[in-house]
């Protein structure tokens, strides 16, 4: 379960961001994706026992680490630590950054409006939903315009996230993302790596 010390690898390119939830297939998926080109994976579950969630967390570490590839917990900085993982992330309802800090680890911060991105003082951001995504039902989408926000006035590392895949991936770039990250478009297609290739591609 150890981790392979990838703090900070983030800042330098880290581009295609993986979040991903319990499954049965999560190593292979894990190694099809990053194959493809995912640079840096999140487990996202809120519904496992905390017995359950360390065993999928491990197994997710096993995997990154074998690809040098950093791990992202979300919103649980004591189970990332006890895996080894490089990043905690949290919401805007979840811990403040400060306090997941406190656990050793650097913090990913959600934001969703151009006053949150301007306060944010985590290692970095996501910004969204740009798009209606069912992962997140109750959530306003953002559209592209806080993604020119961010762009001209993120201070800190910044992936564009909800709702992007293949087809709109494009736009999302042109209006100034170079980091994105994604759920359904790698985690629910066919093909995890040839998914993950085409958004790779249109990072430029």
């Amino acid at each position: 379960m150890t981790g392979s010390s990838l703090r900070g690898l983030l800042r330098v390119d880290s581009r295609l961001y993986l979040i991903v939830s319990a499954r049965p297939d999560l190593s292979e998926l894990l190694e099809g994706a990053i194959r493809g080109g995912v640079d840096l994976v999140q487990i996202r579950e809120k519904t496992l026992p905390d017995r359950e969630l360390l065993d999928v967390l491990a197994r997710a570490r096993d995997v990154t680490a074998r690809f040098a590839v950093p791990l992202v917990v979300n919103d649980r900085p004591d189970l990332a630590v006890l895996v080894g993982a490089d990043y905690v992330h949290v919401g805007q309802d979840d811990l403040p950054v400060s306090a997941a800090r406190r656990f050793g680890l650097p913090v990913g911060l959600s934001t969703h409006s151009p006053g949150q991105i301007g306060e944010a003082d985590a290692d970095y951001i996501g910004v969204g939903p740009v798009y209606a995504t069912p992962t997140k039902p109750g959530a306003t989408p953002v559209g592209l315009e806080l993604v020119r926000h961010a762009a001209q006035h993120a201070k800190r590392p910044w992936f564009a996230l909800g709702g992007i895949d293949a087809g709109n991936a494009a736009e999302v770039v042109a209006a100034g993302a170079e980091r994105i990250a994604v759920i359904r478009a790698i985690a629910g297609a066919a093909d995890p790596e040839r998914a993950a290739r085409t958004l790779r591609s249109a990072l430029g």
